[in-house]
């Protein structure tokens, strides 16, 4: 199955009166499911390599403004997500130019770049890969990418640029 998140960012009043439409920040993604396999944010097999961040298609990240996405600027577009993962040191969200494909295998050349991901355990296992697009609490057009399977949860910060 697939699974999609999308946030719509209002235009500031000034905006609107120009005329300015909200702005939408979408993902959509395959959702795999653990079926009793143990996963810890990936399946074994993807642990210590890029994963595709899904199953399937590839991930896609859709944007109609310009965002920082932890530290790489990323104008708007349409673009691929994947992660590197490993087992013992942290993940980075890898952010690709390229969209469309298969999941796999993964194409660097068309990279645009790649950010650090923090990561917590979760004590309650999630069956199916979530992601999220979680807004500010303050109402500023930034928030966090979330993303959880098995025992472990991702994120990274967002905001427009």
């Amino acid at each position: 199955s697939r699974g999609t998140t999308s946030l719509t960012l209002s235009p500031t009043r000034e905006a609107a009166q120009q005329g300015a439409k909200p702005a939408v920040i979408s993902i959509d993604y395959g959702q795999p499911h653990a079926k009793g396999r143990p996963v810890a944010g990936a399946l074994a097999g993807d642990l210590d390599n890029v994963w595709r961040l899904g199953a399937n298609e590839a991930t896609t990240l859709r944007t109609d403004v310009d965002l920082m996405i932890g530290s790489l600027p990323v104008a708007r577009g349409a673009y691929t997500l994947a992660a590197e993962t490993s087992t013992a040191g942290a993940w980075q969200l890898i952010v690709n130019r390229k969209t469309g494909q298969w999941g796999i295998p993964y194409d660097a050349s068309t990279e645009l770049g790649r950010t650090l991901l923090t990561s917590r355990t979760l004590a309650t296992p999630i069956e199916t890969l979530s992601i999220w697009l979680i807004p500010a609490a303050d109402g500023s057009a930034s928030g966090e990418i979330r993303f959880a399977w098995g025992t472990r949860e991702f994120s990274a910060p967002w905001r427009v640029k």
